[in-house]
């Protein structure tokens, strides 16, 4: 019997030990984004009433504003084919990095739909951006964007949504558990996060240093924790309605989507693209981030339904 009860602690303390112990080993964030390193970071930071934002602002004061809204996690470099292009074309272009993500502060908030349409509203009033813009939303930005229009109809001239989150998902995942999702994030997800990413092409081996780029803002305090929130409450969202709303709006609106897109399939373009009224644009030889991958095909055509006066 005593055989079995020190069995039964050492196991108990094995486990606590390992509760401890894993989380730390694996951990990645160890610097602040504070003032320091804001200095050392490229672009520019706005302060909101939420934190600092991390943002970049090109092209003629007087052009036409370009809001440029990443996805759930790569931070405003993903846009980069995209931003050049614009603003090679004579484009006022903002590319911004979401609350949690790239530069911006990590708050200690609820990560929903709220707080990142306070953050683009408050963005665009900070800079002093002329409106209406066009709005270009990425994977969960087209959520975001989305939701902003429906919300706020008279800032929009013309949307683009690029392979858009539309759908709220099933609220089933360990990691969202109050005790156990923190370790689940910090022992088993965070950890493959950045390998993770090249997934989104439909060619991977043709960027061989994504992941690497991408570890460089999990080493801000913060980014798990924002990552696990929206998980929590921003993914549970019905985009759905917003949807319906856009499409009622009768604006033009360009869809854009990779063909082999394992993320959110190409087979849901036809439902996308018919609630909101939308033109579609299917890209061979693309994944998730079609604008990144043939920005040779997407970058014209874009550039075309912006300068459209229709």
């Amino acid at each position: 019997m005593q055989k079995l009860f020190l069995a039964i602690i050492s196991v108990f303390l094995l486990l606590l030990a390992a509760w401890i112990i894993l989380p730390l080993s694996y951990n990645e964030e160890y610097q602040s984004i504070d003032a320091q390193a804001r200095l050392s970071a490229p672009g520019q930071f706005a302060n909101l009433s939420k934190g600092f934002t991390h943002y970049e602002l090109a092209g003629p004061e007087t052009a036409q504003t370009v809001v440029l809204i990443h996805g759930f996690s790569v931070p405003q470099y993903i846009w980069e084919p995209t931003f050049q292009s614009l603003t090679s074309a004579g484009y006022r272009v903002l590319r911004y990095d979401l609350y949690g993500r790239g530069y911006s502060d990590r708050p200690e908030l609820k990560y929903n739909g709220s707080l990142f349409d306070s953050q683009l509203s408050e963005l665009l009033k900070n800079l002093n951006l002329t409106l209406p813009a066009d709005i270009i939303g990425l994977s969960m930005g087209g959520a975001i964007a989305t939701d902003f229009t429906a919300k706020h109809p008279e800032n929009v001239r013309k949307l683009v949504l690029i392979d858009p989150s539309h759908r709220a998902k099933d609220k089933h995942s360990m990691v969202e558990k109050p005790v156990i999702g923190k370790f689940i994030m910090d022992v088993f997800l965070a950890p493959g996060m950045a390998e993770s990413q090249t997934t989104d092409f439909f060619k991977p081996e043709r960027f061989p240093d994504w992941a690497q780029k991408y570890r460089n803002q999990m080493t801000y305090k913060g980014f798990k924790f924002a990552i696990r929130s929206t998980l929590k409450n921003y993914a549970h969202e019905d985009h759905w309605a917003a949807y319906k709303q856009v499409g009622a709006l009768n604006k033009p609106v360009l869809l854009i989507w990779g063909r082999g897109d394992k993320t959110i399939p190409f087979s849901a373009s036809p439902a996308v693209q018919d609630v909101l009224k939308a033109d579609l644009l299917a890209i061979d030889q693309a994944g998730h981030l079609p604008h990144y991958e043939q920005p040779e095909i997407v970058n014209p055509i874009l550039l075309e339904f912006l300068a459209n006066d229709s």
